[in-house]
């Protein structure tokens, strides 16, 4: 296992941030940690990278407990946290330089900046200071200082906050190809993300574990108690004359014609709406199959 955790608390106050969590991360995998604002996701990562103390509970990473063996598990570690603190008024390589005798390495300077340059795609900016780069290269420069150590694991609390469509589509391959040689802990609150990305899900709420699954299988476990259509008709019709159509559960107007359906699983609703349209002189120009999309799976263990 890269990160074993048992049973840890944390209080602040009065209010339990976190409450008796515990899960495992196997090594080489890629996992998002949901869960809404305040749910304890931040906290949960101060605590595994030693910037944070929990009330009661262990937890382990890559072996070594996280207090009595804080400094090994500090140089197996990468992490990026939400605010992502860089020194603006250094230039890109020497704060990778910097970065890299923090961490003890004295041989090959030079050549490892180069490396983390070039895998995180900052050539163009390289001779650039910090300050004077966009938001997505801010975040890349944060990604190389997290990997300059070459630590097993990666904690990337919120890595695409603030980054326009290009740069979250750049900094989620980069986090692909780095999983496929370390294990990678995600913090989010982004379904597109962790569909992106992950390979499995870990949901917290109110400081408890809500879900821990595959993305395919929370997708799964809500498709086996309804199916969800997309139908397109030719004209306006009314919600509350579809929703007399046996099996179906619940419509939502989804813009012109085009509605979305929730039915029973245990009924194929497809022929009675072709029937019940064509009672009604109504074409249907499109149906087929959606996803349930983790969005609805995540709003239903979070609002419990």
């Amino acid at each position: 296992m890269s990160i074993e955790v048992n049973n840890i608390t944390k209080i602040y106050g009065t209010q339990k941030a976190l409450n008796n969590v515990s899960f495992s991360v196997n090594s080489g995998e890629i996992v998002g940690f949901l869960g809404p604002n305040g749910a304890g996701k931040s906290t949960m990562m101060k605590i595994l990278t030693g910037y944070l103390p929990q009330h009661s509970g262990t937890a382990k990473v890559n072996g070594f407990d996280i207090n009595k063996e804080s400094m090994e598990v500090r140089r197996s570690i990468g992490y990026l946290p939400e605010s992502n603190p860089l020194y603006g008024e250094m230039y890109i390589k020497e704060y990778l330089r910097f970065v890299a005798g923090m961490h003890g390495i004295k041989h090959g300077v030079d050549a490892l900046v180069k490396k983390m340059i070039d895998i995180t795609g900052l050539g163009v900016e390289q001779h650039k200071k910090i300050q004077d780069i966009s938001k997505g290269y801010k975040q890349r420069v944060g990604l190389a200082q997290a990997l300059i150590h070459n630590p097993k694991v990666l904690i990337l609390d919120e890595p695409t906050t603030g980054l326009d469509p290009n740069q979250l589509v750049d900094i989620r391959n980069l986090i692909k190809e780095i999983g496929k040689e370390k294990t990678v802990m995600l913090s989010t609150h982004i379904m597109q993300e962790v569909q992106a990305v992950c390979q499995r899900v870990i949901i917290i709420n109110k400081g408890e574990i809500v879900t821990d699954d595959r993305v395919e299988n929370l997708q799964l476990r809500t498709e086996e108690e309804y199916h969800f259509f997309e139908v397109e008709f030719d004209q306006l019709v009314a919600s509350d004359d579809l929703i007399t159509i046996s099996g179906i559960k619940e419509v939502v107007h989804a813009g012109n014609n085009v509605w979305q359906i929730k039915a029973i699983q245990s009924v194929d609703i497809r022929q009675d709406v072709f029937k019940w349209a064509v009672a009604k002189n109504i074409a249907v120009l499109t149906m087929k199959k959606a996803e349930t999309s983790l969005e609805e799976v995540f709003q239903k263990v979070t609002k419990k």
